[in-house]
């Protein structure tokens, strides 16, 4: 009855065409979420106004942990959790609040959590290691976003104010990168950090990689591209892809993923490289199996978007429909019924479902494809 409750699928709610489907309940029992990811150990992961709240499949609460002012999760393949926050730090006789990413061990286990180091900005930065502590302008800075790799590397992005390309430290508008052992391994290099163009790092609120739960039969991507969002109001294309390439003589690089420009309208009517095409995006994330879709959230549209991995919008039809056109399948709108936000805020995906933190509804919403809903 238990798992009947769970994974109960209301028929008044499937549509007639494709789209996606609200798997009941929600689960209501956080406060203003802000961020869900799902798990290697095949947790799900929520933060809200207590800290990092760890939940079964099932959306029973196993346990909190307080982390002070926490925005991001993400876990490693050796299932440690890395949270974004801050730590206070009592720099000349003057206490700061400064950007931190927890890393943590045993964080679903039976026994405690360990912590196991802080990163903490401006002095997990390799670049800062010859220049001073800014007081209030390395205060300002953000840690923004999280994602690992199938070799454990960590992908920290940041923002703030200090963008200044002439001085030998890394921009605070940027993408660190970590190793598993917490030693800046330096950072996305070529990414702008003030002028918009289809490699830039303006007001990142969220990066994702090709590296996610669960791991397939087929394996795990070992992709070190990732995918970022730009909340600036100047961010033409506020989500982007980031291409590593290795050249023979320059060595690792980042570029930009043109082939996300091809606006094909007898493929799909809307694309992610649209100019504009979102207003204030929050998270996103990029389906690990076959179909290789990419979710995005919009606080400013109260809005899911999904999108193929060539940037059409819309999902793949079934063969039977004799089209090779994408099927609309975006939604959302400002509210509390199943198909519409109040500010979504994090977005998830694992095994065919879509977890959705719907921030000032108090909810996790889940959702499948209609066409997934026998599988």
């Amino acid at each position: 009855n238990d798992i009947l409750k769970q994974g109960a699928i209301d028929p008044n709610l499937v549509p007639n065409k494709i789209g996606y489907v609200p798997i009941l309940p929600t689960w209501n029992n956080v406060s203003k979420p802000i961020d869900v990811y799902v798990g290697y150990d095949e947790m799900v992961y929520v933060i809200d106004d207590m800290g990092l709240n760890i939940f079964d499949l099932k959306g029973d609460k196993k346990r909190t942990i307080a982390i002070p002012n926490a925005t991001k999760v993400v876990q490693d393949r050796q299932l440690n959790i890395y949270i974004t926050g801050k730590v206070k730090q009592r720099i000349n006789n003057i206490d700061y609040n400064l950007a931190a990413v927890y890393k943590i061990g045993n964080a679903s286990g039976l026994g405690n959590p360990r912590f196991l180091y802080t990163l903490i900005h401006p002095f997990c930065d390799l670049s800062r290691n010859n220049t001073n502590f800014r007081a209030t302008t390395d205060e300002q800075v953000e840690f923004t976003g999280l994602a690992t790799l199938a070799n454990n590397t960590l992908y920290v992005s940041r923002k703030g104010p200090t963008n200044n390309l002439i001085t030998n430290s890394t921009t605070d508008n940027a993408v660190l990168l970590f190793n598993e052992r917490g030693q800046n391994l330096g950072y996305a290099s070529g990414l702008n950090p003030y002028t918009s163009n289809l490699k830039s790092v303006l007001s990142v609120a969220a990066i994702a990689s090709f590296a996610a739960p669960p791991q397939l039969a087929f394996g795990i991507s070992n992709s070190a591209d990732f995918l970022l969002l730009q909340d600036a109001p100047n961010a033409e294309y506020k989500a982007l892809w980031i291409r590593q390439v290795v050249n023979p003589e320059t060595g690792i690089e980042y570029i930009e993923n043109t082939t996300l420009l091809n606006f094909d309208t007898s493929r799909a009517n809307r694309f992610l490289y649209q100019s504009f095409r979102f207003k204030k995006p929050t998270d996103i994330c990029i389906a690990p199996d076959e179909s290789g879709y990419i979710f995005i959230v919009d606080k400013d549209t109260d809005s899911l978007y999904q999108f193929t991995n060539k940037g059409f919008e819309g999902v793949n039809p079934p063969a039977a429909l004799g089209t090779k056109k994408q099927l609309q399948v975006s939604f959302g709108g400002t509210g509390n019924g199943v198909f519409q936000f109040d500010d979504p805020m994090g977005v998830a995906y694992f095994k065919r479902i879509v977890y959705v933190a719907d921030k000032n509804n108090n909810r996790i919403i889940r959702y499948k494809l209609s066409t997934d809903l026998e599988r």
